[in-house]
């Protein structure tokens, strides 16, 4: 099992900035693919990022390449969506989620097993 506690959402002007944490516990593997997700409502869950938790590679959403960053720190057990130049339509619930899955299957929400609860991002225009 793996346990995911996001945190860092919050309200911001359209232009600033959010760091939003993962925290990850339980048995997770270098094998594991890293995911962040959002939903705003009446939309379906979309994909914005994903890394891997050994090698380090990244994909993005086209929507938020170039102003979100993701990371992970392996020796804390956490992994970073660093979000800038923020603007109204990425107001959203964000999740970050977890499985040992091929990468070519990281944008596909129901490809995760694991997810956090979400955190709220409101972006004020």
């Amino acid at each position: 099992q793996v346990q995911l506690v996001e945190s860092g959402g919050g309200l911001v002007q359209a232009g600033g900035s959010l760091r939003l944490s993962c925290a990850v516990s339980g048995r997770t593997s270098s094998s594991y693919v890293m995911g962040w997700f959002r939903q705003a409502p009446g939309k379906e869950r979309e994909f914005v990022a994903a890394i891997t938790w050994s090698g380090g590679s990244t994909d993005y959403a086209d929507s938020v390449n170039g102003r979100f960053t993701i990371s992970r720190d392996n020796a804390k057990n956490t992994v970073c969506l660093q979000m800038n130049g923020l603007n109204a339509d990425d107001t959203a619930v964000y999740y970050c989620a977890a499985d040992r899955r091929n990468w070519a299957f990281r944008g596909i929400p129901s490809a995760y097993n694991y997810w956090g609860q979400g955190t709220q991002v409101t972006v004020s225009s």
